[in-house]
């Protein structure tokens, strides 16, 4: 794991600003929430996880994932309420395993993204039913296993009802996830309950009963838009427009194109419409697949409701370059998959050699024009998070 060598500091002067002193509620409550990408256990990232419980000695049945995902940890533990998107089903702790296009995962990648810090995970995507319902089940176990959150999928009736909702510094928070349906393996009809589709009516039912249950915010995962288009599609802005106007969802992350697309604010809430790949290896890596976003999103009680302050932190996944077993690779050259925190990356790049560097700032600079490509920085505020550690 990343030593994190002194305790995380607070955001320096003019990291976020604070709701105006007419909407500010004497008293009022704050609490940070931290979002990312798609977690997409690729087979290349099993075998690096194997690799990396041989030099540790860590892990459970010959498998690590935490050097992979460390780099993130000193900003997702930050927050109050951490969400994750978890890709796909899991399988057996010893496999067997698959890849695209039905996935099954080690679970040990619960366990590595709780101790990350995560608290809650969205589990609606086009891959849930890759294995049916035995793998949902199986999924949601390991997670409750882990001491993860979970929704968007469910193992029971009863369950499908049931809202995610967590106290978070004394609110009331709900989670919601809904996405759309993969045509390689629909859910079979009488199996319908277990996984949420993408419908307003079935969204605004599903927040109605969050307020009935007591919640005070609703973040809404959605899975959505098309893959490795940094513009989101017009249904997606259709129904981003309609959600943010006809319900009072507080929040919506975005996720499923695998690249960053814009954070925008619609009828005054928060759009964040994909925020790329958390973690991932595709077979044939773009670049843009590498690049992420951790959203994140401060909540300051007003007399009215909620303000809310979007920041966030550019990720990259660092990704070996082919070599025959046995190759020497070029001094300063990318060894294992590791998930960088890029900020942090180029604020203290140590002996980091000249075109590593150059990858990041190309990430930092491509992922922030891609997220204020709708104009979100101007009197919305988005901004980069400042974070030392």
């Amino acid at each position: 794991m990343l030593a994190v060598t002194a305790a995380l500091a607070v955001f320096t002067a003019g990291c976020a600003s604070t709701p105006t002193e007419s909407q500010t509620k004497p008293g009022g409550r704050s609490f940070t929430v931290a979002a990312a990408g798609d977690v997409l256990i690729h087979p290349e990232l099993v075998e690096q996880a194997a690799r990396d419980a041989k030099r540790t000695g860590k892990g459970k049945d010959g498998l690590d994932f935490g050097p992979l995902m460390a780099g993130v940890k000193p900003v997702i533990s930050k927050a109050d309420l951490a969400i994750c998107h978890m890709e796909t089903p899991v399988g057996s702790p010893r496999g067997p395993w698959a890849g695209y296009p039905e996935f099954l995962v080690p679970p040990q990648i619960l366990t590595t993204l709780k101790d990350v810090g995560y608290d809650t995970c969205s589990t609606a995507s086009n891959h849930t039913n890759d294995h049916g319902l035995k793998a949902i089940r199986s999924t949601l176990n390991a997670m409750d296993k882990a001491g993860l959150g979970h929704t968007g999928s469910a193992r029971t009736p009863e369950e499908s009802q049931k809202i995610n909702i967590r106290e978070v510094k004394g609110v009331k928070v709900a989670h919601l996830a809904f996405s759309w349906e993969s045509f390689l393996n629909p859910t079979p009809e009488k199996e319908r309950w277990s996984f949420n589709r993408i419908n307003t009516d079935e969204i605004k039912k599903a927040e109605k009963r969050a307020r009935a249950q007591g919640a005070e915010v609703v973040i809404l995962s959605l899975h959505w838009g098309l893959e490795h288009y940094n513009e989101p599609s017009v249904p997606q802005l259709q129904l981003a427009e309609r959600l943010t106007k006809e319900t009072g969802i507080n929040l919506i992350i975005g996720h499923h194109a695998h690249v960053v697309q814009p954070i925008q604010k619609l009828n005054g809430k928060w759009v964040a419409f994909s925020l790329g790949n958390e973690v991932a290896r595709h077979g044939s890596p773009t670049g843009l697949t590498e690049e992420g976003a951790i959203g994140w999103f401060e909540f300051h009680e007003t007399e009215t409701g909620w303000d809310v302050q979007a920041r966030y932190r550019t990720t990259l996944v660092d990704i070996p370059p082919d070599a025959e077993p046995g190759e020497k690779l070029p001094d300063g050259a990318v060894t294992d998959h590791r998930v960088v925190d890029v900020r942090h990356a180029l604020d203290a790049p140590g002996d980091l050699p000249p075109d590593r560097l150059a990858r990041y700032r190309l990430a930092a600079e491509r992922t922030r024009g891609f997220l204020f490509n709708r104009g979100a920085p101007g009197g919305d505020g988005l901004a980069e998070l400042s974070l030392t550690y």
